[in-house]
């Protein structure tokens, strides 16, 4: 079996649509597990509702959802001849998830209610996505991903149960029809035990589709994405990224750790352990090679750029002079644990340490409350942190030319300079 992953700029109009139809007729006889994002902007758009609702808006939230809901009437009333009054009752079931919430007031944290919310919008999109298949003579089943992929209730990062999830999708398969070779479901959601709905983290749907390669030990995992692979840099950002036809495990997730938009940090691992390889095509012109990313190691590769805006750096100073020691550091990081905040720098001295991590304002309090118990603490945002993998001085130099710098780290391999803007 193959695992493909369409985003939710593959399916953002009738003519993607229509598009992802005929990359999956190629495949025709094929067993193959389809792997679909929220359409286009759908996922912000509920957010938007989620933090009406969470805000106490409650018309307001209710209008921003019916904007949704209208639109993937819309989309569906485009698509759909026979399969629209089936399809349309599939719709409403799904808008009811949230919309029962809606008229309700909050009472519980955020981040439970924004995956009840935004979880809608991957529900929405394959249930069109699916329907349309089966109206355009490429027969499916459709799966709700929640009754497969169980998870703990941690909100908004949701950890996988690989046990009962691998339980879970073994079973299904096993009971599906021979001939069924086409099953089309959702990315980015999964469920706790109590059938409350999670996500996995922002852009979560490469990793659902790595989780679903590693389970069905899968022949091979396609992202399908608007670029021709993976490049360099960010071609909207930088004009002379180049494009990269071959590249490591270990170099992908140091890209993506760095904060690359190319493939969500979590989805290797599945991959690597069962060396799945994975290739990154693209949608606009399936006929192109892509990027194929396995254990092998790409040699002479290019500087690879990536660039973080909307950092905050966290000046933290030992509250009597005491050096910073093993205790300090462990309760730190301790911190962070329990408020789910990955460093994306950290610098120590003899009494201070220096900590960046994105602007998330609501986390960055509640890290300045805690953290004001061991350091004097003061925060800066509005800075930019820039990574170069594969680096020479004459592109750092330029660069940076100009740039207030407030940090700098530097390795063989790696400088990350943290800078003003």
């Amino acid at each position: 079996m193959k695992v493909f992953k369409f985003g939710g700029a593959s399916v953002n109009s009738i003519e993607r649509i229509k598009n992802v139809a005929d990359i999956l007729r190629n495949y025709e006889g094929e067993q193959l597990m389809v792997i679909i994002s929220a359409m286009g902007k759908t996922t912000n758009a509920l957010e938007k509702v989620a933090d009406a609702f969470f805000n106490n808006n409650q018309q307001d939230a209710l209008q921003l959802f019916n904007v949704v809901k209208q639109n993937h009437l819309t989309t569906a009333k485009y698509l759909l001849v026979k399969n629209y009054n089936k399809t349309y009752d599939q719709l409403v079931n799904f808008f009811t998830e949230a919309e029962w919430l809606l008229h309700d007031k909050p009472v519980r944290e955020y981040d439970y209610y924004y995956d009840q919310i935004v979880c809608v919008g991957e529900l929405l999109s394959t249930c069109i996505m699916s329907a349309y298949l089966n109206e355009a003579g490429i027969q499916n089943k459709l799966v709700d991903v929640r009754d497969l992929l169980r998870t703990d209730d941690s909100f908004r990062d949701a950890g996988v149960d690989w046990e009962v999830t691998t339980e879970n999708i073994n079973q299904y398969l096993s009971q599906a029809p021979k001939d069924q070779n086409l099953f089309i479901t959702q990315g980015f959601i999964g469920s706790t035990d109590a059938n409350e709905s999670t996500t996995l983290g922002r852009e979560g749907s490469d990793y659902s589709a790595a989780i679903f390669a590693n389970i069905l030990n899968a022949e091979s995992l396609t992202i399908w994405k608007d670029v021709e692979g993976v490049m360099s840099a960010d071609p909207k950002q930088f004009a002379d990224a180049e494009y990269l036809s071959d590249l490591s495990y270990f170099e992908v997730i140091e890209m993506a750790y760095y904060g690359a938009q190319v493939i969500h940090p979590k989805t290797i691992k599945p991959l690597q352990n069962k060396q799945i390889p994975l290739h990154v095509k693209s949608f606009i012109d399936p006929s192109l090679p892509g990027t194929i990313i396995s254990r092998k190691n790409a040699k002479k590769l290019p500087p690879i750029k990536v660039v973080k805006p909307q950092q905050v750096l966290i000046h933290m100073r030992s509250h009597d002079f005491s050096f910073i020691g093993e205790d300090i550091i462990s309760s730190l990081y301790h911190i962070l644990g329990d408020l789910h905040i990955k460093p994306n720098l950290l610098q120590t001295g003899a009494i201070n340490i220096q900590l960046c991590v994105d602007d998330n304002p609501e986390k960055i309090d509640a890290l300045a409350s805690s953290a004001s118990k061991l350091f004097d603490v003061l925060v800066e945002k509005g800075l930019t942190l820039l990574t170069i993998r594969h680096f020479n001085e004459e592109i750092l130099d330029a660069m940076t030319e100009g740039k207030v710098v407030d940090l700098l780290q530097k390795t063989t391999e790696t400088v990350q300079v943290l800078y003003k803007g």
